[in-house]
């Protein structure tokens, strides 16, 4: 019988981590990008990304537009980025390890299969993490 070890875990950096500036970076734009697209200025953007200013509803609604998320997720209410779409998926996020030997023979089916179960456990990891910061 082979032992399979899923290990699931998100990678944050600070506690308090601001979204708006991950978010602009994982989509590689700049403050001077972001502020043309919200018709602001690239001094607000910095603001926001310091957590000296907060956006307005507004604001956080075209945010929430432009990267494909909630507004839950920007404001890190959530760690969900799009609960209309489910759980997000990346592989460079979640870490399956089976022991090396179990690698020889395991099939593209059966990689799959691990990989939903793995996306299962993740989902409701992050449904628990909601509760609690509510």
């Amino acid at each position: 019988m082979k032992s399979i070890l899923i290990v699931c875990y998100t990678i944050v950096g600070d506690e308090k981590m601001n979204r708006i500036k991950i978010l602009r970076e994982e989509n590689h734009i700049t403050q001077e990008e972001l502020a043309e697209k919200l018709t602001l200025s690239k001094g607000i953007i910095s603001l926001y990304e310091k957590e000296e200013r907060k956006p307005s509803l507004e604001v956080l609604v075209k945010l929430s537009e432009i990267f494909d998320c909630s507004i839950d997720y920007i404001l890190c209410k959530s760690d969900i980025r799009n609960p209309e779409k489910g759980v997000d998926f990346d592989p460079d996020k979640l870490r399956i390890g089976l022991s090396k030997k179990d690698y020889e023979n395991i099939t593209d089916e059966q990689m799959k299969q691990i990989e939903e179960l793995a996306k299962v456990i993740l989902k409701d990891n992050l449904k628990d993490k909601d509760k609690d910061k509510k």
